[in-house]
C-alpha cells in the first residue's frame, strides 16, 4: 500500500499538476466558446474561465505546500480544495437533475440577455430566427434570404431552439458528469493533504522530540 512519506508526496504533487494541467484546459475551453460563439454567450462560459484560474491557483498553492511539506500551506489547501468539491459537487448534481423544460427556460433566458449581434450570428450559423417562434427584437431579414431564396410568400425561417436543444442537452450532462468526477478527485486531493500533513519528513529525523505528535494540530 502506497502510505509512507515519500509515496505520498508524489502522488499529491502530481494530483495537483493533474488540476494545473486541468484549469488550463478549462480556461481554453472557455476562450475558444467565447471566442467561436457557437450557440449563446451565456455566464456558463464565464464560469468555466473563473473555475480554470482558481482551479490553478489552488493546484499551485498544493504544489508549493507538497514540495516544502509546509503545515499552513497544506491546512489551508484542504479547507478551499473541500468547499470547491461542495460547490462543485452542488452544481454538477444540479446540472444532471435539470429537466429539458428546465433546460430551455435557462437557455431562453441566455438568450434574451446576449446582445443582438450574438442572436443575429447563431441565426446565421444554425439558418433560424428567433428562439422559440419569438422574434424578440432580432432582425431576421439576412437570415431569411438563406431559408427563403426564392421569395416564396409566407416563407419563414424555423425557431432556432429545435437546432439548439441537442446541443444545450448534451451540455448540460457533460458539464454533470466531468463535475461530478473531478469532484471525487478532490475528495481524494484532501485526503492525500490530510495524510501528508500528519506524516514525519525522514529527513529531519530531530522532528521527532520537536513534533512528537507527527505533526497532528
Amino acid at each position: 500500500m502506497c502510505g509512507g512519506f515519500t509515496c505520498s508526496k508524489n502522488a499529491l504533487i502530481a494530483l495537483n499538476i493533474l488540476y494545473v494541467m486541468v484549469g488550463f484546459l478549462l480556461i481554453g475551453v472557455g476562450v475558444y466558446a467565447r471566442a467561436a460563439s457557437i450557440v449563446t454567450n451565456l455566464p456558463i462560459v464565464g464560469g468555466i474561465l473563473a473555475c480554470g484560474v482558481i482551479l490553478i491557483l489552488i493546484s499551485i498553492l498544493g504544489l508549493v505546500g507538497a514540495v516544502k511539506h509546509h503545515q499552513v500551506m497544506l491546512f489551508f489547501y484542504m479547507i478551499i480544495l473541500f468547499m470547491l468539491f461542495l460547490i462543485q459537487f452542488s452544481i454538477a448534481s444540479s446540472c444532471l437533475a435539470v429537466n429539458s423544460e428546465q433546460q430551455k427556460e435557462f437557455a431562453e433566458e441566455g438568450w434574451n440577455n446576449v446582445p443582438d449581434s450574438m442572436r443575429m450570428q447563431v441565426q446565421d450559423t444554425f439558418t433560424c430566427c428567433g428562439f422559440n417562434s419569438t422574434h424578440t427584437g432580432t432582425s431576421c431579414e439576412a437570415v431569411t434570404k438563406k431559408c427563403c431564396p426564392d421569395y416564396v410568400d409566407n416563407c419563414a425561417c424555423p425557431p432556432c431552439l429545435p437546432a439548439l436543444e441537442d446541443k444545450i442537452s448534451y451540455a448540460f450532462k457533460l458539464c454533470g458528469g466531468l463535475g461530478i468526477f473531478f469532484s471525487f478527485t478532490e475528495v481524494l486531493a484532501v485526503f492525500l493533504a490530510r495524510r501528508y500533513r500528519n506524516q514525519h519528513d525522514p529527513h529531519y529525523p530531530e522532528a521527532r522530540t520537536i513534533f512528537p505528535h507527527n505533526y497532528q494540530y
